[in-house]
């Protein structure tokens, strides 16, 4: 079977999601569209009369459009959360240029002696601007606006990184599991999208152009007419089609709202999974609706979430929470590691901590089998002389740890040739192409299974105890208090060999972690 019949397949059985996805991500970018054209056309208007202000706000502009996606969104984040809203944000800031600057360009290009004639005949300062000024500059305007569109469609592809949805989750998925047709089955569709949506963008821009500007001959005339009303039948079919996805959309989000919790996660496999299997147990024993807001990024952004009240329950590790978020010095001690953050947790946060899940996913430090022969690496201390000649490779979140790398530095004297900061799947990819030859890893990664490679043994017992243990909300448990006995089940039938097992059918075999989690579950007998 070749390739394209797999991707073809793929899509097939993915159909449903990837529809649901697409939906989202035209509710995102229309919503973001409307909104930089009610701020940007405003803006553009004022520039013009008040010049004053020309400079500051096209100035502003610029400076948002230097400004990384990425980096963006991060600072929205804890002023309006996770969701639609900071992808929404931020997306009209990248929007508001063209469409300011294209405003501002075609109301400037106006003759003179026009504005002349329409005051000569009493027209007003504002009967001028929206009788005159407007309709000549309109498609100019549009050119921006359709510039805009386009750009925000592939920008909301980041909307998945605070829970939003849209087709950037699947793009993000695939890039966590190796997956090339899911990052495929989310970029097309957005690709087409763009596209799409420049065609509309280009008809509309047509339809604002006076006709006598397009015309030379008679002939030529009658003939734009009759495309003109082809085309304007387009628009409102698509206008249509547009309005049904975002009522829908709408719907579908506001739907039982009251009897719903969200769950959420990290971004990472392991946590994509027990995520989906905390929603279904609580889908199946409850008359609850869950929902669900994963791979959301790193502790600092949903905890976060969590805290502000965006997100009701998630998963995270008790090495994590002890030493990254309440600041303690790491140690080995796992009992006390769990009552000190469960004791800071309810007294700071009023979040409560529930049960430890029955295995431990602590950082290890992980080589290629030829590193490891040609240096004779058995534990981490032996990389003390070899690391001078070697390129360390660690997550984001790792570089800038006390329990990451600035510790691991530290206690065993160790000074690489280089640092690297990749998220996900791609520092396996690195580390097997020998781009990198030591990475930090999980002990309960599939994907170490997948590359074959050797974990160090950490002898001097640097790295604390990471048990996967649920966060949830007090007020969500004092309303919910069965979820409490509900994951108890669970978490004892998790061990480090089960969770490896289910990580690499999702890293190695692309399984998606729906079917995983639901057969895991049906199995044993939780659902």
């Amino acid at each position: 079977m070749n390739i394209i019949s797999e991707f073809l397949i793929y899509i097939i059985e993915q159909r449903a999601e990837i529809l649901n996805l697409l939906f989202q991500h035209i509710r995102l970018t229309a919503f973001a569209v409307i909104f930089s054209i009610m701020l940007g056309v405003p803006l553009g208007i004022l520039i013009k009369y008040v010049q004053k202000l020309n400079k500051p706000i096209l100035g502003f502009a610029n400076i948002i459009q230097a400004i990384p996606s990425m980096a963006l969104l991060g600072i929205s984040i804890p002023i309006l959360g996770i969701g639609s809203a900071p992808a929404i944000f931020m997306v009209i800031l990248y929007s508001l240029l063209p469409i300011i600057k294209n405003t501002y360009t075609g109301l400037s290009n106006i003759s003179p002696q026009i504005i002349e004639a329409a005051k000569g005949i009493g027209l007003t300062k504002t009967q001028v601007l929206f009788k005159i000024q407007v309709p000549l500059s309109l498609p100019v305007i549009m050119a921006g606006i359709r510039v805009s569109a386009v750009t925000s469609v592939g920008l909301m592809t980041i909307a998945a990184y605070v829970g939003a949805g849209g087709l950037g989750y699947l793009v993000f998925a695939g890039i966590r599991t190796i997956n090339n047709y899911q990052i495929l089955a989310g970029a097309i569709p957005a690709c087409l999208l763009a596209l799409f949506v420049d065609y509309i963008f280009s008809i509309i821009e047509r339809l604002v152009t006076p006709i006598s500007l397009q015309a030379t001959e008679i002939i030529k005339r009658k003939e734009l007419e009759e495309k003109r009303k082809r085309e304007k039948i387009i628009i409102y079919v698509v206008a249509a089609i547009t309005l049904i996805i975002i009522g829908t959309q709408i719907i579908k989000l506001t739907r039982n709202k009251k009897e719903s919790i969200t769950v959420s996660s990290l971004m990472f496999t392991e946590q994509v999974i027990l995520g989906n299997m905390v929603s279904d147990l609580i889908e199946a024993n409850t008359d609850l609706i869950v929902e669900r807001k994963l791979a959301l990024g790193g502790t600092q952004i949903v905890f976060q979430a969590l805290d502000r009240g965006d997100v009701d329950l998630y998963v995270d590790y008790t090495g994590t929470m002890f030493a990254s978020l309440l600041n303690y010095t790491p140690t080995n001690d796992a009992d006390f590691v769990y009552r000190q953050v469960k004791k800071d947790m309810k007294s700071k946060y009023n979040i409560e901590t529930l049960a430890p899940f029955n295995f431990n996913n602590t950082y290890v430090i992980a080589i290629r089998e030829d590193t490891q022969k040609r240096y004779n690496i058995k534990n981490i201390s032996d990389m003390r002389t070899a690391s001078r000649d070697l390129r360390f490779c660690g997550t984001l979140e790792f570089m800038n740890r006390a329990d990451g790398i600035i510790g691991l530095t530290n206690i065993y004297s160790l000074s690489f040739n280089d640092y690297v900061a990749i998220d996900d799947a791609p520092r396996y990819i690195a580390l097997d192409s020998k781009e990198v030859d030591v990475i930090t890893a999980f002990s309960t990664d599939g994907l170490l299974k997948k590359f074959s490679l050797i974990t160090l043994e950490d002898d001097k017992k640097f790295f604390p105890p990471y048990y996967a243990v649920p966060f949830i909300r007090a007020e969500t448990l004092n309303k919910y208090p069965k979820i409490a006995e509900i994951l108890e089940r669970l978490g004892n039938l998790l061990d480090e060999e089960t969770m490896i097992e289910l990580n690499y059918q999702v890293d190695e075999l692309q399984r998606d972690p729906k079917d995983v989690v639901r057969e895991f579950l049906i199995k044993n007998e939780l659902i």
